[in-house]
């Protein structure tokens, strides 16, 4: 199988109006602006960027029709559908797929920390019940539980399983293990790092590609460093990827985890467009952490 997804994946975030309503009109600007700018080859729907979590089935179904509508399709959108139960993540999966999404994206389950042989299931029986390419996701630091690379090998041999997204930074030699647990399964399984942080030391163990939320401010800048790693141009790909590695490593400022609401202030400051904070109980950066922020934009040339 070709990658019809592309190397950069944008996992786009969901603009809040201050009543914390879903403000769709910004979000299709947000779309629209980061398609036109090149910053992305697919863009992922409700994804831990766009805060799925804090979203209800109907406003994620909403987020998808409006990004399907923006990209008229010039990129793929993939959506993500992974609930915590699977009779809720069938169901959206299912919408999904009605609605016209170009591939599914489908989060461990989480709260529960179910054992590895019922998230195959749970993996299992979205796959039989649609009829989608799946991308599995994996980030530990959120579910509570790992995808070992056993799991995963055996999820690739599922016919519509076409790769994961993995949240290298937690282990961060596991898409070598991901890699050799399903290349005997599915030669083509696509390795997608999930990290910002992560893209150089991803891409020498065969990454593919980013899902990248960074992409909103600096897409051009990771589509650089991509180009001159396949040229072979590893020092000037390095030199690149050090200046937004600091932008990565501040939206985890005083010890926040969630990158989003230092990247929602970011957004709004780089392209302009008002996403609003996040929707509680993440709460909006200080007067302080916005001050860093504009130091910081400003240090790296971005503002």
């Amino acid at each position: 199988m070709t990658n019809p997804y592309g190397r950069i994946l944008l996992p786009l975030v969901t603009p809040f109006d201050r009543n914390e309503e879903v403000d769709y009109e910004k979000y299709r600007q947000l779309a629209e602006c980061v398609v036109a700018r090149k910053y992305c080859d697919s863009l992922v729907v409700t994804g831990t960027t766009g805060e799925f979590n804090t979203l209800t089935v109907d406003e994620r179904t909403k987020l998808l029709e409006t990004a399907l509508k923006a990209s008229a399709g010039r990129v793929p959108v993939i959506a993500g559908v992974g609930c915590a139960s699977t009779k809720e993540t069938v169901a959206l999966a299912q919408k999904a797929e009605k609605i016209g999404a170009d591939c599914i994206m489908i989060v461990a389950p989480f709260y529960c920390k179910p054992t590895q042989g019922a998230v195959y299931e749970h993996f299992r029986t979205v796959h039989d019940a649609t009829n989608v390419p799946i991308l599995l996701y994996n980030i530990p630091i959120f579910t509570g539980i790992n995808m070992e690379p056993t799991l995963v090998g055996r999820l690739a041999a599922l016919p519509r399983v076409i790769g994961i997204k993995d949240e290298s930074g937690l282990n961060p030699v596991q898409i070598t293990d991901y890699y050799y647990a399903t290349k005997d399964v599915k030669s083509d399984f696509l390795l997608f790092n999930g990290d910002d942080l992560m893209l150089m030391p991803t891409l020498v163990q065969g990454a593919i590609g980013i899902v990248s939320g960074g992409a909103h401010l600096v897409g051009d800048r990771i589509r650089k460093i991509l180009d001159l790693y396949e040229e072979g141009k590893n020092q000037e790909a390095m030199e690149v990827y050090r200046g937004i590695f600091r932008l990565f490593r501040g939206f985890g400022v005083n010890g926040r985890v969630h990158p989003n609401p230092m990247l929602r202030a970011a957004i709004e400051i780089v392209l302009g467009i008002q996403v609003g904070p996040p929707r509680r109980p993440l709460d909006a950066i200080t007067p302080s952490e916005y001050e860093y922020l504009c130091t910081l934009l400003k240090d790296i040339k971005l503002i």
